[in-house]
């Protein structure tokens, strides 16, 4: 069994300066939704939004996240071993590769990078990456997971179905993992992925399946959807929670801790009655977790914030035992089990 820790240096955030409160929610659903039900039901009471400025683009949010992150950690960019990019593929150009463009902004010219994409499961996936490449690598000793998320640009709020993804917000988040930190450590990674829903969501129009064309232009550009709502909807609700719950056992198992252990969930922004729910099952409290109804979903980001305001807060402080917990389309299910201090 091997003998490497990896540990998690800091974090860094970065949030554009909009916001969309829920009477503006409300408003855009063009009254399908009350101001009170977006709130209380789907829990938003503000969200962060991407100005016109460059500086809110995806690659450019990750890279002020990671300019943050270094900045609170004090870690020299040059000793960055590996830069996994967990941003979103809308971005300021396609077919631009998001890790090398934190690498150049921020000074990482002994890194190399590479873009990992799980949806809002990503960041958790990429820490698991993380820590499997630096135990198999003796080569790798700091790798920094940023990316930013901006896919609040394609909803349509008038598009009842698409409520599940009226929270999607924009942002950037960053964290830095170092073999034998001996503290933060990372523990157990467990995750799940069902491809028989891959193409249940996602953006319709504008791929080689549907290209753009003078007559859907429009649309594409709200086109983020539910592609077979029925089927979709019917598979979570018979799996999801049971996903969940493996995730987190498994995750723990792998940590030799149990769930009376836990102390803190960072988990992805959902409905209140989800996240209220999930509270319940893992035995903890709603001081043992941030919901996170002032930022909305920030997609893979979430977690990275939902850690860094606790950390403020003092919800997560030495001994602390924290789960992060993430789902995204597709569809996968991720947790990982971080114990924080000495």
């Amino acid at each position: 069994m091997s003998t490497v820790n990896i540990g998690i240096v800091g974090t860094g955030i970065y949030l554009p300066e909009n916001r969309m409160n829920a009477a503006q929610v409300a408003e855009a659903t063009k009254g399908v939704w009350n101001e009170e039900a977006v709130a209380e039901k789907l829990g938003i009471k503000q969200k962060t939004l991407p100005s016109k400025e460059d500086k809110d683009g995806t690659q450019e949010m990750g890279a002020l996240a990671a300019l943050d992150c270094l900045t609170r950690t004090g870690v020299d960019p040059k000793d960055i071993d590996v830069i996994l990019c967990i941003g979103e593929e809308w971005k300021e150009y396609p077919l631009t590769t998001s890790a090398l463009y934190i690498q150049d902004r921020i000074g990482a010219v002994n890194a190399w990078g590479i873009d990992v994409q799980n949806r809002c499961c990503t960041c958790v996936s990429a820490m698991k990456i993380a820590k499997d490449m630096m135990i198999a690598d003796e080569e790798i000793n700091t790798v920094m997971v940023v990316g930013g998320y901006r896919n609040v640009d394609f909803v349509n709020y008038e598009d009842p179905q698409m409520s599940m993804m009226y929270n999607l917000a924009a942002g950037g988040g960053a964290l830095i993992l170092k073999k034998n930190y001996g503290k933060n450590l990372l523990l157990g990674s467990h995750i799940i992925s069902d491809g028989s829903l891959a193409r249940t969501a996602g953006v319709e129009i504008g791929g080689i399946k549907n290209p753009f064309t003078c007559d859907n232009l429009e649309e594409g550009k709200r086109s983020l959807r539910l592609m077979d709502a029925q089927r979709m909807k019917d598979k979570l609700n018979e799996v999801s929670m049971d996903n969940w719950m493996t995730c987190v056992n498994k995750s723990l198992d792998k940590s030799s801790l149990k769930l009376d252990d836990l102390s803190y969930l960072a988990i992805l922004h959902i409905k209140r009655s989800g996240h209220l729910g999930m509270l319940q099952s893992l035995g903890l409290t709603e001081e043992q977790s941030i919901y996170l109804e002032d930022y909305g979903h920030i997609g893979q980001i979430d977690q990275i914030l939902s850690l860094h305001l606790a950390l403020e807060q003092g919800k997560v402080k030495d001994g602390s035992v924290v789960c992060m917990l993430a789902a995204g389309i597709g569809y996968v299910w991720a947790a990982n089990i971080i114990r924080w201090g000495e």
